[in-house]
């Protein structure tokens, strides 16, 4: 498949299509009011760090969302327990003061259903590191977010993390390709999203009964949902894995 990589900054027109390209995330994840509140504004506010990859005929395919921050700033200097969320808002934050950045963190990779399986992550990903060295950073970081954890909702993401195959690359699909761009393993994130809501929203969201008091495991996600029928209100919070790429 021919691509052309660009960014937001050097093709605006490609705005809508880009911001329209539909997450393949559960739905409950899309609730996280952090990302709900600062995920949009990165295509506006920050257009160098959305490329994005469109085919032959213009269609757009896949893109990758970043956010510059200073992680050696005042009060930080290590990578975030909250992970995703707290990455956001020190982005935005370090944009909203003038601070200058020295990091860039990865916050989202998609690509089109009917072409998935292609590579298109790990040319993304490959794009986004591109991108980091030439605007001078001198490390990408992630969040990441395993692809097959869902399937162990129960397993400590500190035990999951570390599970690699005999030729010694991660076990996990997404880690294995950032491993392989370059990447090692440096924390485990605990609470790097968190979704709360009603017994009703959650029910909507997942169409699960949601009537049962504690750990309730939910298609797509991390670790269980935690349920509190008699208080009506249940929780999230999902752990996230820092990964970090050196330039």
């Amino acid at each position: 498949m021919e691509l052309k990589v660009s960014s937001l900054a050097e093709r605006p027109d490609k705005h809508g299509q880009v911001v329209g390209m539909t997450s393949s995330w559960p739905e409950f994840v899309t609730q996280d009011l952090v990302g709900d509140s600062h995920y949009g504004r990165i295509a506006t506010e920050l257009p160098q760090y959305v490329l994005f990859a469109e085919d032959e005929r213009g269609e757009v395919v896949a893109h990758a969302y970043s956010v510059p921050f200073a992680l050696a700033a005042e009060g930080r200097g290590q990578l975030p327990a909250r992970g995703w969320d707290a990455v956001l808002l020190w982005a935005f934050a370090d944009l909203r003061r003038g601070v200058r950045p020295d990091t860039v963190s990865a916050i989202a990779i998609t690509v089109a259903p009917h072409v998935q399986g292609r590579g298109l992550s790990t040319r993304m990903l490959s794009a986004m590191r591109d991108s980091a060295r030439a605007q001078g950073f001198s490390e990408v970081v992630a969040p990441v977010r395993p692809s097959a954890k869902h399937l162990e909702p129960r397993t400590p993401m500190a035990e999951y993390a570390h599970r690699t195959r005999p030729d010694g690359l991660p076990q996990d699909p997404w880690l294995r390709v950032h491993a392989r761009a370059g990447a090692t393993v440096d924390s485990v994130a605990p609470a790097s999203m968190t979704v709360s809501g009603s017994l009703d929203q959650w029910r909507r969201w997942t169409e699960l009964p949601f009537d049962t008091e504690g750990d309730v495991e939910v298609p797509g996600a991390l670790v269980p949902v935690h349920c509190e029928p008699d208080r009506g209100y249940a929780v999230y919070v999902e752990p996230n894995v820092w990964m970090r790429h050196p330039l």
